[in-house]
């Protein structure tokens, strides 16, 4: 996290992996001294893609002023996201300490109206659950405010972390469709309580306890070949040479993917696209 959005995309393409999941305030800080042609330019010069942005909040619950703060900034992410050819925009729930029908069905109008503006910028939304929030902190709660919402261009983002650590079952998975599944997010545990495990937490792939085989087999079957990002908020790992965290990361991906022999570039064949975040 601490490094810059170019450090980002000289680091990821350096180490072979040619798309990123862009961390907005990174690109927003960047864009204070450097033009979006200037940043087209150099995402060109390193062939590097933005698979998607992380996050957005405040749009299914906020009231009043802080509403139309977080309305204006999403407005500015949307067009962001147009301009630099950003398909995926990911959206954090509210935090609520205690939900109720009124407020899930007010998320779910929030989400619809939402949907549609993206529309407009041609952005998909993938609504993300999370573990220790007060409302939609399961896949099931998620697949029910996008499935609410009725809108073509939004979608669950899944991320492993978060549906093993909190209330999500593995039989959520039967009402998940490719039409729903609009991003992942991969991660591990190891040696934490999942009660008290937290972002900081969170290991590479295959160095952990999570059962990913079953989980990356279902989205098999269902024929998922969009994007797979490998989300490491691990401030361990952040006092790392960003190079050399990247590779090891790009290979423990590729590795628990099945990809380990395949050729550097990760849209090479068939199969989930992967690519790093800019958490890692």
């Amino acid at each position: 996290m601490s490094s810059s959005f170019a450090d980002d995309v000289a680091n990821y393409a350096d180490a072979g992996c040619d798309a990123l999941e862009v961390w907005l305030t990174k690109l927003e800080n960047h864009l204070e001294k450097n033009s979006l042609a200037d940043t087209r330019h150099l995402l060109n010069d390193r062939n590097m893609k933005l698979a998607a942005a992380a996050y957005q909040g405040g749009l299914l619950l906020s009231q009043g002023e802080a509403r139309t703060l977080h309305v204006e900034q999403f407005r500015r992410r949307l067009d962001l996201c147009q301009h630099l050819g950003i398909p995926t925009l990911l959206i954090a729930a509210d935090f609520i300490d205690k939900p109720d029908a009124a407020a899930l069905c007010q998320a779910t109008a929030a989400l619809a109206e939402a949907a549609r503006w993206a529309a407009g910028f041609e952005v998909t939304l993938a609504l993300e659950f999370r573990a220790r929030q007060g409302v939609c902190s399961s896949l099931d709660t998620a697949l029910a405010l996008v499935n609410g919402c009725a809108e073509p261009n939004v979608g669950v983002n899944l991320d492993l972390f978060h549906y093993y650590t909190g209330p999500s079952k593995f039989e959520d998975f039967a009402g998940l469709t490719l039409a729903r599944l609009a991003h992942v997010q991969i991660a591990d545990l190891a040696g934490v309580p999942r009660e008290l495990a937290t972002d900081s937490d969170r290991v590479l792939p295959g160095d952990g306890d999570f059962q990913l085989d079953a989980i990356l087999g279902t989205l098999r079957r269902l024929g998922y070949a969009g994007w797979i990002s490998l989300e490491l908020m691990n401030p361990t790992l952040w006092r790392a040479d960003a190079k050399q965290v990247v590779e090891i990361a790009f290979t423990s991906l590729r590795k628990i993917l099945g990809v380990a022999n395949a050729p550097a570039a990760p849209n090479a064949g068939r199969g989930p696209k992967i690519h790093a975040d800019a958490d890692a």
